[in-house]
C-alpha cells in the first residue's frame, strides 16, 4: 500500500515515520509513504497556495487549483482501490472501521488542510471523503495525517509481529467495537494493588470471560456511547 501526503510542510514528516512499526514496515517494503510538496503545483514566483476568501472573513484559504493538479498528477487515473481524503475539522469523525477500510486500498491520498480551511470545491469535487480526528481544531492536517497513516499501517499484513494484536484491541470487530480489557504485568502486587486473581490462575476460559466482562465494564465507565444499544440515538 502507498500513502500519499500532500502538504505545504513536507519536512514535518521527517520525524513521525522514522520510528516504531511504521519505520519497520517501510524498511521491509510492506508499505510506502510519499510526501508531496503542494507548492510544486504553483506557478507564481511566490509559490502561493492560498488566497483570501470571497465574501470577506478572517484568514486565508488553500486554493483549489494546486490541490486538484497535485491529485491528478499523483493518481492520473483513479480507481476503486484509490481514495483521496481531505483532512478537515468539518469532516466525519475518523474511526477504527474507517482505518480497516483504508487498509484494503492500494493508494490513500491525504490532503492536509491549512490556514482557515480549503476551497469547498476540493471537498465537493476532488476528495472522496472529508475526515476529522476529533471535535477540535488543529493548525493543519499534518498531525491528523500522521495519525491516520499509523492507524492504517498497523492493520496491513505483516506490519505487526502478532496479527492478533490488531484483532483483539479497542474498537475492533472481534471486540464488538468496545474498549480493550484492562491489562497487567509483573509484579503481581505493586504498592498494595494486586492483579486480579483470575489472571494468575491459568484457566483460559475463566480469563476469557473475565476479560470480556472487564471490557464491557471499562467501556461503560469511559465510553458508554460505544455500546451497540446506544448507537444511532
Amino acid at each position: 500500500m502507498t500513502f500519499h501526503i500532500v502538504t505545504i510542510f513536507p519536512e514535518f514528516f521527517l520525524g513521525p515515520f522514522n520510528h516504531g512499526v511504521v519505520a519497520r514496515a517501510q524498511a521491509d517494503k510492506l508499505l510506502e509513504i510519499r510526501v508531496h510538496d503542494l507548492r510544486n503545483w504553483t506557478y507564481d514566483r511566490h509559490r502561493s497556495v492560498d488566497d483570501r476568501p470571497f465574501g470577506g472573513g478572517e484568514g486565508m484559504l488553500l486554493k483549489a487549483q494546486p490541490l486538484f493538479e497535485a491529485v491528478e498528477a499523483i493518481l492520473p487515473a483513479r480507481n476503486a482501490k484509490q481514495k483521496v481524503v481531505l483532512l478537515s475539522a468539518q469532516g466525519r469523525p475518523f474511526t477504527q472501521s474507517m482505518a480497516q477500510g483504508f487498509a484494503e486500498l492500494d493508494d490513500l491520498v491525504l490532503l492536509c488542510g491549512r490556514y482557515e480551511g480549503v476551497d469547498e470545491r476540493v471537498a465537493e469535487h476532488l476528495a472522496d471523503d472529508e475526515i476529522s480526528i476529533g471535535d477540535f481544531v488543529l493548525s493543519g492536517g499534518e498531525l491528523a495525517a500522521a495519525m491516520i497513516v499509523d492507524s492504517v499501517a498497523r492493520l496491513l499484513p505483516g506490519v505487526l509481529g502478532n496479527e492478533d494484536s490488531a484483532r483483539n484491541e479497542s474498537f475492533s470487530v472481534e471486540n464488538d467495537g468496545l474498549l480493550d480489557c484492562p491489562q497487567y504485568t509483573r509484579p503481581a502486587e505493586f504498592r498494595g494493588w494486586k492483579v486480579p486473581e483470575v489472571l494468575l490462575g491459568g484457566n483460559h476460559e475463566e480469563i476469557r470471560r473475565w476479560r470480556q466482562q472487564a471490557s464491557r465494564e471499562k467501556t461503560q465507565r469511559l465510553r458508554p456511547d460505544l455500546f451497540p444499544s446506544r448507537q444511532g440515538q
